[in-house]
């Protein structure tokens, strides 16, 4: 699976996703659930409008963890 994502990114997506969704779920407006997409997108790694927009905050050595020697 490739990576567009940088470690420091998931951290912050999932931080601000908790604190969005917790917001919606207290009562908060409709959009505050865009939590849940930026929960799912750090677990992933990958973010679909990040690759869209052809965006990364991953290195090359973080996109391929799977190391190919032969």
């Amino acid at each position: 699976m490739k990576i567009n994502l940088a470690l420091w990114d998931r951290v912050l997506r999932f931080i601000f996703g908790i604190l969005l969704t917790g917001w919606a779920v207290a009562g908060g407006p409709w959009w505050a659930y865009v939590g849940v997409y930026m929960i799912l997108t750090s677990g992933w790694g990958l973010d679909p409008l990040y690759s869209i927009f052809r965006i990364r905050t991953a290195k090359m050595s973080d996109r391929n963890p799977v190391d190919h020697a032969d």
